[in-house]
Protein backbone atom coordinates (compact mmCIF):
# COMPACT_ATOMS: atom_id res chain seq x y z
CA UNK A 1 0.00 0.00 0.00
CA UNK A 2 1.34 3.35 -0.96
CA UNK A 3 2.07 6.18 1.46
CA UNK A 4 -0.62 8.40 -0.08
CA UNK A 5 -3.27 5.69 0.49
CA UNK A 6 -2.26 5.35 4.15
CA UNK A 7 -2.40 9.08 4.74
CA UNK A 8 -5.83 9.29 3.08
CA UNK A 9 -7.12 6.45 5.26
CA UNK A 10 -5.72 8.07 8.40
CA UNK A 11 -7.36 11.39 7.49
CA UNK A 12 -10.70 9.64 6.94
CA UNK A 13 -10.46 7.90 10.32
CA UNK A 14 -9.50 11.16 11.99
CA UNK A 15 -12.46 12.97 10.41
CA UNK A 16 -14.77 10.15 11.48
CA UNK A 17 -13.52 10.28 15.09
CA UNK A 18 -13.86 14.06 15.11
CA UNK A 19 -17.42 13.82 13.78
CA UNK A 20 -18.34 11.22 16.39
CA UNK A 21 -16.82 13.37 19.14
CA UNK A 22 -18.79 16.45 18.05
CA UNK A 23 -22.01 14.44 17.80
CA UNK A 24 -21.50 13.06 21.30
CA UNK A 25 -20.75 16.55 22.57
CA UNK A 26 -23.94 17.89 20.99
CA UNK A 27 -25.94 15.02 22.48
CA UNK A 28 -24.58 15.69 25.97
CA UNK A 29 -25.19 19.42 25.57
CA UNK A 30 -28.79 18.80 24.54
CA UNK A 31 -29.31 16.50 27.53
CA UNK A 32 -27.92 19.10 29.91
CA UNK A 33 -30.12 21.79 28.36
CA UNK A 34 -33.21 19.57 28.59
CA UNK A 35 -32.54 18.69 32.23
CA UNK A 36 -31.86 22.34 33.06
CA UNK A 37 -35.12 23.44 31.40
CA UNK A 38 -37.04 20.73 33.26
CA UNK A 39 -35.54 21.69 36.62
CA UNK A 40 -36.22 25.40 36.07
CA UNK A 41 -39.82 24.74 34.97
CA UNK A 42 -40.53 22.43 37.91
CA UNK A 43 -38.83 24.88 40.27
CA UNK A 44 -41.01 27.79 39.13
CA UNK A 45 -44.11 25.63 39.32
CA UNK A 46 -43.18 24.46 42.82
CA UNK A 47 -42.62 28.04 43.98
CA UNK A 48 -46.01 29.11 42.63
CA UNK A 49 -47.81 26.19 44.25
CA UNK A 50 -46.00 26.74 47.56
CA UNK A 51 -46.90 30.43 47.48
CA UNK A 52 -50.52 29.51 46.76
CA UNK A 53 -50.66 27.12 49.71
CA UNK A 54 -48.85 29.56 51.98
CA UNK A 55 -51.37 32.30 51.27
CA UNK A 56 -54.57 30.29 51.16
CA UNK A 57 -54.19 27.14 53.27
CA UNK A 58 -55.16 28.81 56.55
CA UNK A 59 -58.43 30.02 55.00
CA UNK A 60 -59.66 26.57 54.00
CA UNK A 61 -62.24 25.25 56.44
CA UNK A 62 -65.66 23.67 56.55
CA UNK A 63 -67.30 27.09 56.76
CA UNK A 64 -65.40 28.21 53.65
CA UNK A 65 -66.78 25.24 51.71
CA UNK A 66 -70.41 25.59 52.81
CA UNK A 67 -70.75 29.39 52.79
CA UNK A 68 -71.97 31.62 49.97
CA UNK A 69 -69.96 34.60 48.69
CA UNK A 70 -70.23 37.71 50.80
CA UNK A 71 -69.21 41.37 50.89
CA UNK A 72 -67.27 40.51 54.05
CA UNK A 73 -64.10 38.47 53.35
CA UNK A 74 -64.20 36.52 56.60
CA UNK A 75 -67.74 35.30 55.86
CA UNK A 76 -67.27 34.56 52.15
CA UNK A 77 -67.22 30.99 50.84
CA UNK A 78 -67.24 28.96 47.64
CA UNK A 79 -70.39 26.86 48.01
CA UNK A 80 -72.17 28.20 44.94
CA UNK A 81 -68.91 28.17 42.94
CA UNK A 82 -67.95 24.51 43.44
CA UNK A 83 -71.55 23.31 43.11
CA UNK A 84 -71.85 25.28 39.87
CA UNK A 85 -68.55 23.86 38.65
CA UNK A 86 -69.69 20.28 39.14
CA UNK A 87 -73.08 21.01 37.56
CA UNK A 88 -71.51 22.58 34.47
CA UNK A 89 -68.96 19.76 34.17
CA UNK A 90 -71.75 17.19 34.39
CA UNK A 91 -73.54 18.75 31.43
CA UNK A 92 -70.24 19.16 29.58
CA UNK A 93 -69.36 15.49 30.02
CA UNK A 94 -72.85 14.31 29.06
CA UNK A 95 -72.78 16.44 25.89
CA UNK A 96 -69.19 15.96 24.69
CA UNK A 97 -68.07 12.46 25.70
CA UNK A 98 -70.61 10.32 23.79
CA UNK A 99 -70.43 12.47 20.65
CA UNK A 100 -66.64 12.73 20.79
CA UNK A 101 -66.08 9.00 21.21
CA UNK A 102 -68.64 8.13 18.52
CA UNK A 103 -67.08 10.60 16.07
CA UNK A 104 -63.58 9.28 16.78
CA UNK A 105 -64.69 5.68 16.22
CA UNK A 106 -66.42 6.58 12.95
CA UNK A 107 -63.51 8.57 11.55
CA UNK A 108 -60.90 5.97 12.49
CA UNK A 109 -62.74 2.70 11.88
CA UNK A 110 -65.53 3.32 9.38
CA UNK A 111 -64.99 6.48 7.34
CA UNK A 112 -63.58 6.14 3.84
CA UNK A 113 -60.36 7.96 3.06
CA UNK A 114 -61.46 10.70 0.67
CA UNK A 115 -61.42 14.49 0.41
CA UNK A 116 -64.47 14.90 2.66
CA UNK A 117 -62.88 12.90 5.46
CA UNK A 118 -59.65 14.86 5.07
CA UNK A 119 -61.61 18.13 5.26
CA UNK A 120 -63.38 17.00 8.43
CA UNK A 121 -60.10 15.94 10.04
CA UNK A 122 -58.49 19.27 9.13
CA UNK A 123 -61.37 21.21 10.69
CA UNK A 124 -61.27 19.12 13.87
CA UNK A 125 -57.54 19.76 14.23
CA UNK A 126 -58.09 23.49 13.68
CA UNK A 127 -60.95 23.65 16.19
CA UNK A 128 -58.69 22.16 18.86
CA UNK A 129 -56.53 25.29 18.64
CA UNK A 130 -59.26 27.95 18.40
CA UNK A 131 -59.23 30.46 21.32
CA UNK A 132 -61.93 29.69 23.86
CA UNK A 133 -63.45 33.18 23.64
CA UNK A 134 -64.64 32.36 20.11
CA UNK A 135 -66.63 29.42 21.47
CA UNK A 136 -68.20 31.83 23.94
CA UNK A 137 -69.24 34.20 21.16
CA UNK A 138 -70.62 31.29 19.14
CA UNK A 139 -72.61 30.07 22.15
CA UNK A 140 -73.90 33.56 22.87
CA UNK A 141 -75.28 33.92 19.37
CA UNK A 142 -76.58 30.37 18.93
CA UNK A 143 -77.52 28.93 22.33
CA UNK A 144 -78.54 32.14 24.13
CA UNK A 145 -80.16 34.20 21.37
CA UNK A 146 -81.07 31.72 18.61
CA UNK A 147 -82.24 28.74 20.70
CA UNK A 148 -83.31 30.84 23.69
CA UNK A 149 -81.59 28.67 26.29
CA UNK A 150 -80.65 31.71 28.32
CA UNK A 151 -77.63 32.30 30.52
CA UNK A 152 -77.96 28.94 32.23
CA UNK A 153 -76.08 25.85 33.33
CA UNK A 154 -77.25 24.08 30.17
CA UNK A 155 -75.78 26.79 27.95
CA UNK A 156 -72.50 26.72 29.88
CA UNK A 157 -72.24 22.93 29.65
CA UNK A 158 -72.95 22.90 25.92
CA UNK A 159 -70.43 25.69 25.36
CA UNK A 160 -67.64 23.85 27.16
CA UNK A 161 -68.75 20.66 25.43
CA UNK A 162 -68.08 22.28 22.06
CA UNK A 163 -64.74 23.51 23.40
CA UNK A 164 -63.45 20.08 24.42
CA UNK A 165 -65.14 18.03 21.68
CA UNK A 166 -62.16 18.22 19.25
CA UNK A 167 -59.79 17.13 22.03
CA UNK A 168 -61.88 14.03 22.78
CA UNK A 169 -62.19 13.16 19.09
CA UNK A 170 -58.42 13.41 18.52
CA UNK A 171 -57.65 11.45 21.71
CA UNK A 172 -60.11 8.71 20.73
CA UNK A 173 -58.61 8.37 17.27
CA UNK A 174 -55.07 8.21 18.61
CA UNK A 175 -56.07 5.56 21.17
CA UNK A 176 -57.78 3.45 18.49
CA UNK A 177 -54.80 3.85 16.19
CA UNK A 178 -52.47 2.52 18.89
CA UNK A 179 -54.30 -0.83 19.04
CA UNK A 180 -52.27 -3.43 17.08
CA UNK A 181 -53.80 -4.47 13.77
CA UNK A 182 -53.35 -8.10 14.80
CA UNK A 183 -56.20 -7.66 17.29
CA UNK A 184 -58.59 -6.76 14.47
CA UNK A 185 -57.25 -9.49 12.19
CA UNK A 186 -57.68 -12.13 14.89
CA UNK A 187 -61.27 -11.06 15.49
CA UNK A 188 -62.08 -11.13 11.78
CA UNK A 189 -60.48 -14.57 11.46
CA UNK A 190 -62.88 -15.89 14.11
CA UNK A 191 -65.87 -14.53 12.20
CA UNK A 192 -66.56 -11.35 14.18
CA UNK A 193 -68.33 -8.52 12.43
CA UNK A 194 -66.90 -5.02 12.17
CA UNK A 195 -69.01 -3.72 15.04
CA UNK A 196 -68.25 -6.70 17.31
CA UNK A 197 -64.56 -6.29 16.60
CA UNK A 198 -64.63 -2.62 17.52
CA UNK A 199 -66.93 -3.07 20.51
CA UNK A 200 -65.45 -6.19 22.12
CA UNK A 201 -61.77 -6.01 21.15
CA UNK A 202 -60.59 -2.61 19.91
CA UNK A 203 -62.47 -0.38 22.36
CA UNK A 204 -61.39 -2.26 25.53
CA UNK A 205 -57.77 -2.03 24.39
CA UNK A 206 -58.08 1.70 23.63
CA UNK A 207 -60.14 2.58 26.71
CA UNK A 208 -57.12 3.73 28.72
CA UNK A 209 -56.03 6.25 26.09
CA UNK A 210 -59.59 7.45 25.52
CA UNK A 211 -60.08 7.97 29.24
CA UNK A 212 -56.85 9.95 29.45
CA UNK A 213 -58.01 12.23 26.65
CA UNK A 214 -61.38 12.75 28.35
CA UNK A 215 -59.79 13.73 31.66
CA UNK A 216 -57.39 16.12 29.92
CA UNK A 217 -60.33 17.71 28.13
CA UNK A 218 -62.37 18.04 31.32
CA UNK A 219 -59.33 19.46 33.12
CA UNK A 220 -59.19 22.19 30.50
CA UNK A 221 -62.92 22.82 30.81
CA UNK A 222 -62.80 23.15 34.60
CA UNK A 223 -60.40 26.10 34.35
CA UNK A 224 -62.09 28.03 31.53
CA UNK A 225 -63.42 31.51 32.26
CA UNK A 226 -63.65 33.53 29.03
CA UNK A 227 -66.47 31.60 27.27
CA UNK A 228 -68.54 31.45 30.47
CA UNK A 229 -68.20 35.18 31.09
CA UNK A 230 -69.25 35.78 27.48
CA UNK A 231 -72.50 33.83 27.87
CA UNK A 232 -73.36 35.62 31.13
CA UNK A 233 -72.01 33.67 34.09
CA UNK A 234 -72.57 35.52 37.36
CA UNK A 235 -69.65 36.84 39.36
CA UNK A 236 -71.65 36.97 42.60
CA UNK A 237 -74.33 34.40 43.35
CA UNK A 238 -75.76 33.60 46.80
CA UNK A 239 -78.02 30.66 45.97
CA UNK A 240 -77.75 27.13 44.61
CA UNK A 241 -79.38 25.57 41.55
CA UNK A 242 -82.64 23.76 42.12
CA UNK A 243 -82.46 20.19 43.44
CA UNK A 244 -81.85 17.30 41.05
CA UNK A 245 -84.21 14.95 42.90
CA UNK A 246 -87.89 15.62 43.53
CA UNK A 247 -90.58 14.02 45.67
CA UNK A 248 -92.88 13.27 42.73
CA UNK A 249 -92.52 10.85 39.82
CA UNK A 250 -90.14 10.50 37.97
CA UNK A 251 -88.20 11.76 41.01
CA UNK A 252 -85.70 13.55 38.79
CA UNK A 253 -85.89 17.23 37.98
CA UNK A 254 -84.09 18.94 35.12
CA UNK A 255 -85.20 22.44 36.11
CA UNK A 256 -81.72 23.10 37.48
CA UNK A 257 -80.41 23.17 33.92
CA UNK A 258 -82.10 26.55 33.42
CA UNK A 259 -80.71 28.14 36.59
CA UNK A 260 -78.01 30.87 36.69
CA UNK A 261 -74.55 29.76 37.73
CA UNK A 262 -71.00 30.64 38.62
CA UNK A 263 -67.86 28.51 38.64
CA UNK A 264 -64.61 28.41 40.57
CA UNK A 265 -62.41 30.36 38.08
CA UNK A 266 -64.95 33.19 37.92
CA UNK A 267 -65.19 33.33 41.71
CA UNK A 268 -61.40 33.47 41.93
CA UNK A 269 -61.30 36.25 39.34
CA UNK A 270 -63.93 38.19 41.28
CA UNK A 271 -61.94 38.00 44.51
CA UNK A 272 -58.52 38.68 43.04
CA UNK A 273 -59.83 41.82 41.31
CA UNK A 274 -60.85 43.38 44.65
CA UNK A 275 -58.41 45.68 46.48
CA UNK A 276 -58.77 44.10 49.94
CA UNK A 277 -55.97 41.70 50.85
CA UNK A 278 -58.46 39.39 52.63
CA UNK A 279 -60.22 38.67 49.34
CA UNK A 280 -56.86 37.76 47.80
CA UNK A 281 -56.43 35.18 50.55
CA UNK A 282 -59.88 33.82 49.67
CA UNK A 283 -58.82 33.62 46.02
CA UNK A 284 -55.70 31.65 46.99
CA UNK A 285 -57.82 29.23 49.02
CA UNK A 286 -60.22 28.78 46.11
CA UNK A 287 -57.23 28.20 43.83
CA UNK A 288 -56.07 25.38 46.12
CA UNK A 289 -59.51 23.78 45.94
CA UNK A 290 -59.56 24.07 42.14
CA UNK A 291 -56.09 22.51 41.97
CA UNK A 292 -57.20 19.65 44.23
CA UNK A 293 -60.28 19.07 42.07
CA UNK A 294 -58.17 18.90 38.91
CA UNK A 295 -55.55 16.61 40.45
CA UNK A 296 -58.31 14.42 41.85
CA UNK A 297 -59.77 13.98 38.36
CA UNK A 298 -56.35 13.06 36.99
CA UNK A 299 -55.67 10.62 39.85
CA UNK A 300 -59.01 8.92 39.23
CA UNK A 301 -58.15 8.65 35.52
CA UNK A 302 -54.75 7.09 36.28
CA UNK A 303 -56.26 4.50 38.62
CA UNK A 304 -59.02 3.63 36.17
CA UNK A 305 -56.56 3.45 33.27
CA UNK A 306 -54.31 1.01 35.16
CA UNK A 307 -57.34 -1.11 36.05
CA UNK A 308 -58.54 -1.22 32.44
CA UNK A 309 -55.08 -2.07 31.13
CA UNK A 310 -54.84 -5.02 33.50
CA UNK A 311 -58.22 -6.29 32.33
CA UNK A 312 -57.38 -5.95 28.62
CA UNK A 313 -53.79 -7.19 28.66
CA UNK A 314 -53.11 -9.28 25.59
Amino acid sequence: MSTSSLSTSQMSNENLRRRIFYNQLKDKGFRVLAVFTLVVSLGILTLLVCDLFQNGWARISKDFLISFPSRFPAQAGVLSAWVGTFAVLLVTAAAAIPIGIAAGIYLEEYAKRNWLTSLIELNIANLAGVPSILFGLLALGFFVYKLGLGQSILTAGLTLGLLILPIIIVATREALRSVPSTVREAAYALGATKWRTVKDHVMPSASGGILTGIIIALSRAIGETAPLVTIGALTFIAFLPRAVFSSTFPYLSFAWLQDPFTVMPIQIFNWISRPQEEFHVNAAAAGILLLVMTLGMNFFAIVLRVYLRRRTRW
